[in-house]
């Protein structure tokens, strides 16, 4: 593991590891589309509504699984000054927004014919919205400094201090009485869901898992190449600076 740190090898990795895993996560989307959409029955309540479900909790879950990545990244950028830390932080925000968005717009969806409204100020929907907004603020702290060493410490400062959003989302629904049911997947009893939508579920969070991965890594790499080709072009700079004085 040590090795990865190497970003050559972490390269290289990275090609070896693409076209499998882009294999896999098509082969399983396809799979937890088809469960989903043609093997899973409709709830007795709420008809074929529930289907939402399939893309609205996966991708909550990688909401908060992107965040926690970006807080672990960080304190390899301030801790441990992993070289590749902060690209990993980096590269893992846009992704993280782009499955909070949609955890944002398929709940307002599913939220319409259950609640009667697209939105509710609850704790639950209200902490993920703060979630997109620190993802949000990420970016634009990530374009506002334009040194990369300062950008990364700035960014990792306020990931770490964001991280605490993470728990509130997830024991949100425990601590405070909200419109959304409490946690029927994870819990001590056991899942209270049909297996009969359980199966689908667990598909589809396993395809988005691996997009995640997979989009993450392509990320990484192209971070990577461009900080290289950066560098490259600030040595030229420096060097016909240093041959015309």
């Amino acid at each position: 593991m040590p090795s990865l740190a190497n970003p050559t090898r972490f390269l290289t990795l990275v090609a070896h590891v693409v076209p499998w895993l882009t294999l896999v996560t098509l082969a399983l989307l396809g799979i937890g589309l088809y469960l989903s959409l043609y093997v899973a029955p409709p709830d007795y309540q709420q008809g074929e509504t529930v289907k939402i479900m399939f893309i609205h909790v996966p991708a909550a879950w990688l909401a908060m699984f992107g965040y926690s990545l970006i807080a672990i990244a960080s304190l390899g950028t301030l801790i441990w000054w992993h070289p590749l830390a902060d690209v990993a932080a980096k590269t893992a925000v846009p992704i993280g927004a782009t499955f909070t968005f949609i955890a944002l717009v398929t709940g307002s969806l599913w939220g319409k014919p259950m609640w009667g409204t697209y939105w509710v100020w609850d704790a639950r929907l209200t902490s993920m919205l703060v979630l997109f907004l620190l993802y949000l603020g990420l970016m634009a702290l990530w374009q506002a400094i334009e040194e990369l060493g300062r950008a990364g410490r700035a960014a990792a400062i306020l990931a770490l201090v964001g991280a605490i959003n993470v728990p509130i989302i997830k024991f949100s629904v425990d601590w405070w009485n909200t419109l959304h049911q409490p946690a029927s997947v994870f819990r001590a009893g056991g899942p209270s869901i049909d297996p009969a939508l359980l199966t689908p579920l667990f598909v589809m969070a396993g395809a988005f898992t691996l997009l995640f991965v997979l989009l993450h890594l392509l990320a990484m790499r192209a971070e990577i190449l461009r900080r290289r080709v950066r560098a490259m072009q600030l040595s030229q700079v420096e060097h016909a600076a240093g041959a015309e004085a």
